[in-house]
């Protein structure tokens, strides 16, 4: 065989090779079209004639249509926390068609979480909210798969409930539980739609999705427990939780539908006294964060409590700041009001929670302008000398924290060392000495 004979052989194998190439990538392109022609038909069987007529304000929109709708129905989304910002995001998915909601809280009903958990009434009060949040959106929308989970979220159950659905909101009020969710959605891959709301104020960004920081990349540490305030300690007026949520369950929304103009890397804040909203553009993804960066330190969830300093949960919110002898129980206090021993008790609390409920005979002065009042003190602390020798300073707070911060930072500045606190304050005052005092 001659040369020129070889080549041509060679040139015209390689052209068949081409041609069946070809052929074969045609092929592959058109079973790929009948496979999507087949989900397309899957998916219209799905969208029933009244469904349609049930969803068709929002099917007729450019952006959402009837694919969009599928999307919705298809699609998985888990609400962590079903209080002030979880009951709102949850009415409006659940209205939207979302087709499955996974609903996580340990907590069960109370009355002062009436004036903001708008899916929960005073029927419930007791029932985990859950249940009672649940049982209201089935009588919404039956189509919609719900899904319970009565427990705390903690490092051992996290990753296994969030890796079932696909867009996850976090509607929760601690720092310990931001970090775990956060850490799990960067483990699992999934889009954090994170929402606060406090006092007259809420802010709403979405984390880890696309080119978007995570809670690290701009919280790398945790703040010091004493300076975190939630709705239980602050309080929070309820149409701002409202509308936090509902931002939340829009931003899930676009995020099902693939629409580009969400949240994501930047930052809604709302100001609910004058009623603006501003956002501001977030930094991007740190590249050396400890869990999303190029060269992660992190690599298992940890225990979150112990990296914050702080609960999980509004159910102890208790901190030790100083030693056990600085401290009495509310026993203690009922003996030395009883005894009427010589002591000046003073209620470290807003003025508006005093004015609410207070023990007689407090003296009102806000843990902040305890250092301007210092002479005012110290004045009452000399006159009471004139009777007593040692005379108690007491103080008192909600719940046995602000307290302690009194103690700390006035025990080297009052003209006497017999300052205390009241451990557990007010509120283990209404547990366990007189139960018509007012339990908030």
């Amino acid at each position: 065989m001659t040369e020129i004979s070889v080549n041509d052989e060679i040139q015209q194998l390689e052209e068949e090779i081409e041609f069946l190439s070809k052929q074969l990538q045609e092929k592959k392109e058109l079973l790929e079209a009948i496979r999507h022609n087949q989900n397309e038909e899957k998916q219209n069987e799905d969208i029933s004639s009244a469904e349609i007529s049930r969803y068709s304000r929002q099917i007729i929109l450019p952006s959402l249509g009837l694919n969009g709708q599928k999307r919705l129905k298809n699609s998985s989304v888990l609400i962590v926390g079903i209080g002030g910002l979880g009951c709102p995001a949850a009415l409006y998915l659940v209205s939207a068609g979302v087709g499955h909601i996974g609903l996580i809280d340990y907590d069960k009903v109370e009355i002062n979480n009436l004036h903001r958990q708008v899916l929960h009434s005073e029927n419930d009060i007791g029932l985990l909210k859950t249940n009672s949040a649940s049982a209201k959106l089935k009588r919404l929308n039956k189509n919609v798969k719900m899904t319970n989970h009565k427990c705390q979220l903690t490092s051992d159950n996290s990753i296994s409930i969030v890796s079932q659905y696909d867009i996850i909101l976090d509607a929760t009020d601690n720092v310990a539980t931001r970090y775990l969710l956060n850490d799990t959605c960067v483990f699992v891959k999934k889009p954090l739609v994170s929402g606060s709301a406090l006092q007259m104020e809420g802010q709403l960004t979405i984390y880890n999705h696309l080119s978007s920081p995570c809670y690290r990349c701009l919280y790398p540490h945790p703040p010091p427990p004493n300076t975190v305030n939630n709705c239980s300690s602050s309080g929070v007026l309820g149409p701002v939780c409202g509308v936090i949520g509902v931002l939340q369950a829009l931003e899930a929304i676009k995020l099902i539908l693939n629409l580009e103009e969400t949240l994501s890397g930047r930052m809604l804040l709302f100001d609910g006294y004058d009623t603006t909203f501003r956002c501001i553009k977030l930094r991007k993804k740190k590249l050396d964060c400890d869990i999303c960066g190029i060269n992660p330190k992190i690599k298992h969830l940890m225990d979150y409590e112990q990296f914050c300093g702080s609960s999980a949960n509004d159910k102890n919110t208790y901190i030790s700041l100083i030693d056990k002898t600085e401290r009495i129980t509310v026993n203690d206090l009922y003996k030395i009001r009883l005894t009427l021993e010589p002591h000046i008790l003073i209620d470290v609390r807003s003025n508006s929670e005093y004015n609410m409920c207070h023990l007689p005979n407090s003296l009102n002065i806000h843990v902040n302008s305890l250092e301007k009042d210092i002479n005012c003190i110290n004045k009452k602390i000399e006159d009471l000398k004139q009777n007593s020798d040692d005379p108690k300073i007491i103080f008192i707070c909600r719940r046995g924290n602000d307290s302690q911060l009194a103690v700390k930072l006035l025990k080297t500045k009052l003209n006497t060392q017999n300052i205390i606190d009241v451990e557990g304050g007010l509120h283990a005052w209404s547990i366990k000495i007189d139960n018509n005092f007012p339990l908030y």
